[in-house]
């Protein structure tokens, strides 16, 4: 149920500084397994040594308030208890003792959801995942093991010094990989390497039988694993729907051997980045703005296909509100692909023909690992100004000129911030070359992602900031009644940017539910993993997969 890849904003901590390059708790209440939390539990994994915790801590020990919190300070939950928990056997018995008492369980690894999951006032048990986050080479598996609570950037730290590989997972290095992976995962490196769950071997996945038994089961890609079923849902459905995932494995499809620096893709040595900067000033008319977006989009359609020659190429046109002063776009490629700056050059001057818009670039050319693993790189806000919201859609092709005229009059309007804007990244490539129902991702055929947010401080402030972002999606999506429907254009939209509003039908006057918008065909499936896998319905949220109308249990 963590929160997924916040990844459109991932790259502002870097973007913003190359721009400007340019230019009193009762001791009673904690409980333990034993007078040492490290010596609590001895369910490690080989090599990995004894387990933090378990750790229980309840309202009124001095770290409740701050391990309530995650990175979305909108919402804030009260649960009877929070659970931190270091190992598998631990997450069992957390699980066990939930069901067993009736409460409803929520399960936070790095804690970046973007909508109330984990905070939800019907949660009295916080699972907290964070400890476990062993990142290493499982040679039993054959496959790379890493663990929910390992954010994204001691992953890639591990795997590129331990054996110079990587995973094409999100730009932002402090996001948990327990929510990201679920929800299938993507970043810089997808449109040359697919998607993150396009990797994926194998889940270990804590689990509640019929008669309310808690278990640990591992499903794997295997053709003859009984348990694939539950393996196929992991590469995509996302987090808080079938149990709680303790650990992935990782292996690319047709890696073999014993050599695992072969078993994941290379990582790059350096990086080639560009930052162009724009002013919201006279220059930046209707059309000249409209223009620049309208050539982002076709350039994705044109250069987006699995193999091209393009497909090392990810960019992001970051586009803020006018209070803001101006916007920019980033742009990045493996600095080692043949004619990687001609490749670049190419794709800005796309960007700006006929736009009479040149745009201020910076380069930068700097070691891979530097950039990618920088601290604070995505994180929305600041130490005090963490509220906000985030819409989403996938695209098949360039938005519409209606649809460019509705982002350009949210961008300019006198209601929206400097904290509003959106976001059109780069996808498709190799994410394309494989089938809709091979994974859970269920859009494929796509180019890009629009992603529409607002960012604030002031709780004051809510009810303004969430009305001109929503009113902002709706415009763009009039014609499909407020939300991105599948068709020639949209396609939905993406399961780690979850938005509670497309099940809202105040704001989704489609007809077409928010499940269809998620997961397309793959839900009724996806309904049946579910009834097989938690038929309890003990994993729920806002947005979760609902069980079959047949058997379905009382909570």
């Amino acid at each position: 149920m963590s929160r997924s890849n916040l990844d459109p904003l991932n790259r502002r901590g870097l973007l913003a500084a190359a721009g400007a390059m340019a230019a009193g708790g009762a001791a009673g209440s904690l409980v333990a397994a034993s007078a040492s939390p490290a010596a609590a539990d001895t369910g490690a994994a080989p090599g990995e040594g004894a387990p933090f915790g378990p750790v229980t801590v309840r309202p009124g020990d001095i770290r409740y308030e701050s391990l309530l919190r995650g990175n979305n300070f909108r919402f804030v939950g009260r649960p009877d208890e929070i659970r931190v928990v270091g190992s598998t056997a631990q997450v069992v018995r957390a699980v066990a003792d939930a069901v067993r008492s009736g409460r409803t369980v929520a399960v936070r690894s790095g804690g970046h959801c973007f909508e109330n999951f984990t905070a939800d006032p019907a949660v009295r048990m916080l699972l907290d995942l964070s400890p476990m986050d062993a990142v290493g080479y499982d040679a039993a598996r054959g496959a790379f093991s890493v663990q929910p609570g390992a954010t994204l950037g001691h992953v890639y730290r591990t795997l590129f010094k331990g054996w110079g590989v990587t995973i094409p997972a999100g730009g932002c290095p402090e996001v948990g990989a327990g929510g990201h992976f679920a929800g299938g995962g993507y970043g810089p490196l997808s449109r040359r390497y697919g998607s993150v769950v396009d990797h994926l071997y194998g889940v270990e996945v804590v689990v509640v039988d019929r008669d309310g038994t808690a278990r640990a089961v591992v499903a794997t890609r295997a053709p003859n694993d009984p348990h694939r079923d539950l393996f196929w849902a992991h590469t995509g459905a996302g987090g808080g729907n079938f149990g709680v995932v303790t650990r992935y494995w990782l292996r690319s499809p047709g890696a073999s051997g014993n050599d695992p620096a072969k078993l994941l893709p290379a990582a790059p040595r350096e990086q080639l980045a560009v930052v162009v900067n724009w002013a919201w000033d006279k220059q930046m008319t209707q059309q000249a703005f409209t223009r620049l977006l309208r050539n982002f989009g076709t350039w994705h359609e044109r250069n987006s296909a699995p193999g091209s020659p393009y497909a090392p190429l990810y960019a992001i046109l970051i586009a803020t509100h006018a209070r803001a002063g101006g916007f920019l776009m980033t742009v990045e490629i493996d600095a080692d692909i043949p004619d990687a700056k001609g490749l670049v050059a190419e794709f800005l001057k796309a960007v700006y023909a006929e736009t009479g818009l040149a745009g201020k670039e910076t380069w930068l050319t700097m070691p891979w690992l530097h950039p990618t693993t920088w601290p604070g790189t995505g994180e929305p806000g600041n130490v005090g100004t963490r509220r906000y919201k985030i819409k989403a859609g996938y695209l098949r092709r360039s938005l519409t000129d209606a649809q460019l005229g509705a982002v350009y009059r949210n961008l300019t309007n006198n209601t929206g911030t400097a904290g509003g804007g959106m976001l059109l990244v780069g996808y498709g490539g190799q994410v394309d070359a494989v089938p809709a129902h091979a994974t859970a991702v269920a859009q494929r055929e796509v180019i890009m992602k629009a992603v529409y947010q607002t960012i604030w401080s002031d709780e004051h402030d809510d009810a303004a900031n969430l009305a001109w972002v929503r009113g902002f999606y709706r415009d763009v999506y009039a014609d499909t009644g407020g939300v991105p429907v599948p068709d020639a254009v949209s396609d939905g939209s993406y399961i780690n940017y979850p938005d509670i509003d497309l099940a809202d039908p105040e704001w989704n006057t489609s007809g077409v539910p928010w499940h269809t918008l998620y997961y397309k065909d793959n839900y009724p499936r996806l309904q049946q993993v579910k009834a097989r896998w938690d038929p309890r319905d003990v994993f729920h949220h806002a947005l979760s997969i609902r069980l079959p109308a047949q058997g379905r249990l009382t909570r």
